[in-house]
């Protein structure tokens, strides 16, 4: 794999920047004063709840570390952590129990 020249790197850094900020700003800055139509509300509160699953999902699925061969401690931590949210409807008790669950199993497991 090369390695990007540094003009690159910056490139996508500022763009993505300005990406973010612009994404942020009609929200707040053009649509801050108005309300905001139901239907846009009813698909904005599903936003936070998928952006862990999103992130997490990757990882579990295709590790880096195993390059990219599903292994049992990070699956079991996975089956853990949607059992304990599922049942005890927190979203820490969830995040807490599967990190328990795949620390505890890298230690065992090796």
């Amino acid at each position: 794999m090369t390695t990007p020249d540094q003009t690159t790197v910056w490139t996508i850094i500022v763009g993505l920047a300005i990406g973010s900020y612009a994404l942020r700003f009609v929200f707040i800055g053009f649509v801050g004063d108005r309300p905001l139509p139901p239907w846009l509300l009813r698909h904005l509160r599903y936003t936070a709840v998928a952006i862990l699953p999103a992130l997490i999902a990757p990882l579990v699925m295709w590790p880096t570390v195993t390059e990219g061969q599903p292994d049992l401690p990070r699956m079991a931590s996975a089956v853990v952590a949607l059992s304990v949210g599922l049942i005890t409807k927190n979203v820490l008790a969830a995040i807490f129990a599967g990190a328990g669950t795949l620390y505890g199993l890298l230690y065992l497991v090796g």
